[in-house]
């Protein structure tokens, strides 16, 4: 039981002087810009996104998305992360390639298109 309580004191202890090392901005509640766009750069690093050579900038928590993608749903997904990582309003400057487009209206052929399901 001892050590039970010798564990809970030390993650007290270790919250405690964690709180005092945030930013003034994590006290309440928002992120710095440079806050927002370091955690989208990591995110944009560990994602297939990361390699269209996408930009972001953040600016009074508006995160401004620049470059240009051969898939459509990576446009998207640049708004996505940059909304998750805090940003309060996302500027989607993202050009979509001619070769992404027609991929997708061929796509939209009108048609209702049916479930595939797999009988074993």
């Amino acid at each position: 039981m001892q050590r039970f309580f010798a564990i809970v004191s030390l993650l007290a202890c270790s919250v405690g002087t964690d709180a005092g090392t945030l930013t003034k901005s994590h006290s309440q509640g928002k992120f710095s810009d440079e806050e927002i766009e370091a955690t989208i750069k990591v995110k944009l690093a560990k994602s297939k996104i990361g390699l269209d050579g996408l930009q972001v900038h953040v600016k009074n928590g508006i995160a401004t998305w620049t470059g240009a993608t051969s898939v459509m749903q990576h446009k998207g997904a640049a708004t996505r992360m940059a909304k998750t990582a805090g940003a309060v309003q996302v500027v989607n400057n993202i050009k979509i390639s001619d070769q992404a487009k027609a991929k997708a209206a061929g796509n939209l052929t009108g048609e209702h298109r049916r479930a595939q399901v797999k009988t074993d």
